[in-house]
């Protein structure tokens, strides 16, 4: 009973990398689509989403499976409970690529891309977060889930300044007012990324610290 238990706990493993690749290929090209006004790719990134909502499903299936089948442990439910909160903020992830090239798709129309230089450094460092989120989680590794959590803090100074220096466009250059709205919701997008890779880091020590409490 046991060895197929973990055989299964692998299974999950491996799904949740897959789903994990997923997500992460999904929000970097959307963020490429949009810096490169590639329409094509948008559009290819708001299709791929049913895949990833796919692979979200079967995951539960799995982590459902575990629970009524298996009969686990208190610590071998922790994994799985943080596992299916994880999928959760990683199919949102998914969502928020869908929507930034939704609105890559609008922008492309527009030929000046205003001063995004703020804007690359958030999807950078979002990226970063969710990489080093889903790294933590596959390592076992809470000390790496912290520096996530910690990092969150730069992502949301970034998100300020990108929010004043485009309600200042918005105000001083009207030409640009509905442009910049659409940067400003891109902006709030990549904020919800960081958010998301925190709620994954955090699900990370839930799963494997032992002295952590409930969440």
């Amino acid at each position: 009973m046991r060895i197929k238990f973990q055989e299964q706990l692998h299974s999950l493993n491996k799904e949740m990398v897959i789903m994990s690749n997923m997500i992460q290929k999904a929000i970097h090209e959307a963020i490429e689509a949009l810096f490169t006004q590639n329409i094509e790719k948008a559009k290819q990134i708001m299709e791929g989403d049913d895949q990833i909502d796919q692979e979200e499903k079967k995951i539960e299936n799995i982590c459902f499976h575990l629970i009524v089948q298996q009969q686990p442990v208190a610590s071998d439910l922790r994994i799985i409970t943080a596992a299916m909160k994880m999928v959760t903020d990683m199919e949102r992830i998914g969502d928020h690529a869908a929507d930034i090239s939704e609105l890559t798709i609008l922008l492309a129309e527009c030929n000046n891309l205003l001063n995004v230089e703020n804007i690359k450094k958030m999807a950078a460092e979002t990226t970063d977060m969710l990489i080093n989120a889903v790294e933590a989680y596959v390592e076992h590794d809470i000390s790496k889930a912290r520096e996530v959590i910690e990092h969150d803090d730069k992502v949301d100074e970034l998100f300020i300044k990108v929010k004043s220096d485009l309600i200042d466009v918005m105000q001083e250059q009207t030409d640009y007012e509905e442009y910049a709205a659409d940067l400003l919701m891109i902006n709030k997008y990549l904020e919800r990324v960081g958010d998301h890779a925190t709620n994954i880091a955090e699900w990370v020590i839930f799963a494997y610290d032992n002295h952590t409490g409930d969440i």
